[in-house]
């Protein structure tokens, strides 16, 4: 026996290394690619797909412009959580006015159940378009479904299907690859910015600068940043153990921009398939991401149609939760209730009701006179509101040594993490211009 021992760690010794494995390489990759991938909601497609249909490739410049801003701020959030052990609602409790708190955290919720209704709403349409059959009872299925995922898993195996539910995301390059694509027009629009003085240009601008940057993602990847602190038994808050700072800030650095990469991608993928197809064919008052499916069926084919549609469902299966999920989170903070995806849902009921509630009203909205596209639009404003106090206070607590030691940030992050809160800052102003026009 103790040979064979013997012989097992000498061939383990010889065997020469190899790069990560897929499974490894998902696993590396975290809080940054879902919250990269939950951005591509299904109100974030409508938004691309009426940006695509009205104004064609000319706005495809806008998703580089916006991948370093939302890079950036994203890795900070990130770095707050994994650096002090709490969320971002956490340290402003602990740091900041408790009104502040109390507002952030009340228009978050707003914001996120609207949201939550918009985007089940969307799915329900989605099957309906599909298979035919109740829109309503989709979402009152999808919203339990989507609510019965966070309570009743366990928080390793939640994470993991979250992960893999980014897949779905790949539906929109499969679209891509279906349609006839003038590359050189796209090239033209993706690195060439053109301006215009019309309104509804400028309405689209602020529109994708609020589906790229919103509150809801900051919070989400700083708590989830300390959820694996706790679900790690080798991970502590890098003030106490400061030693696992290099490797950690690199991890979230990769997993965030990867992350955002992947989101703008997929952004760009149908802004590019509804510019060739429908805005070529005339077609540019998309309101909804099931309106711009049920559009690109005669133009694209039963296929293009099947596939976009398909990767709604995808999407909504994976946002829906996290947009609980994040108010929950800021929720159980402000008020110092247990929370966390790990703990039992007897351990943390507050929290877990939150997320429940969330889903549940978000459900309601869809049963209500309430206009969900107006509702939408709504909620693209108060999260514009939210998002301009929110990163001015992430950015005074990122580069405050009380709060972050030897972490807190300088030079370039902290330069492009003031310059994206600038842009937001602008953007929310122009939307609400537009918002009483």
């Amino acid at each position: 026996m103790e040979r064979v021992k013997t012989a097992i760690r000498e061939t383990r010794q010889q065997r020469p290394a190899v790069g990560p494995s897929k499974p490894r390489l998902l696993g590396f990759l975290g809080p940054g690619l879902i919250t990269g991938a939950s951005d591509d909601d299904p109100s974030g497609i409508a938004t691309y797909s009426q940006a695509g249909a009205q104004l064609g490739f000319a706005i495809g410049w806008t998703m580089l412009f916006s991948y370093p801003l939302m890079a950036v701020i994203q890795e900070i959030s990130g770095r707050i959580g994994r650096v002090t052990g709490r969320g971002i609602a956490g340290n402003i409790r602990k740091y900041y006015p408790n009104w502040l708190l109390q507002a952030i955290v009340l228009l978050l919720f707003i914001a996120n159940t609207i949201n939550i209704g918009a985007d089940l709403g969307a799915m329900g349409d989605a099957v309906g378009l599909l298979v035919g059959g109740p829109h309503q009872l989709y979402v009152v299925l999808f919203g339990a479904f989507c609510a019965a995922l966070q309570i009743m898993m366990q928080y390793t195996r939640y994470v993991s299907i979250l992960k893999w539910l980014t897949l779905a995301l790949f539906a929109y390059f499969g679209t891509l690859l279906a349609v006839k694509v003038p590359w050189g027009e796209v090239a033209w629009g993706l690195f060439v910015p053109t301006l215009s003085s019309d309104g509804a240009f400028w309405t689209t601008i602020v529109a994708i600068l609020g589906t790229t940057i919103s509150p809801y993602l900051f919070f989400w990847q700083a708590s989830q940043e300390v959820e694996d602190i706790k679900a790690i038994s080798e991970r502590e808050p890098l003030m106490d153990k400061p030693r696992q700072g290099p490797d950690a800030l690199k991890r979230i650095r990769l997993d965030t921009y990867v992350g955002m990469a992947f989101s703008n991608l997929v952004a760009l993928a149908i802004i590019i398939t509804t510019a060739a197809t429908l805005h070529v064919a005339g077609i540019t008052d998309i309101e909804t991401s099931s309106q711009a499916a049920e559009a690109l069926k005669p133009i694209a084919g039963a296929f293009a149609f099947t596939v976009f549609t398909l990767g709604i469902v995808g999407t909504g299966l994976l946002a829906v939760p996290v947009l609980a999920g994040s108010a929950a989170y800021a929720l159980g903070e402000a008020r110092k209730w247990p929370i966390g995806l790990a703990r039992q849902p007897k351990k943390a009921i507050s929290f877990y009701v939150t997320i429940a509630l969330a889903t549940m009203t978000g459900t309601l909205i869809n049963f209500s006179p309430i206009d969900p596209i107006r509702a939408l639009y709504w909620s693209a404003v108060i999260n514009g509101v939210v998002a301009v106090p929110v990163m001015i206070v992430m950015m005074l607590m990122a580069a405050d040594s009380n709060i972050m030691g030897k972490f807190s940030i300088t030079g370039p992050l902290r330069v492009l993490g003031w310059t994206a809160t600038i842009v937001v800052a602008a953007a929310a102003i122009g939307m609400g211009f537009t918002a009483f026009q």
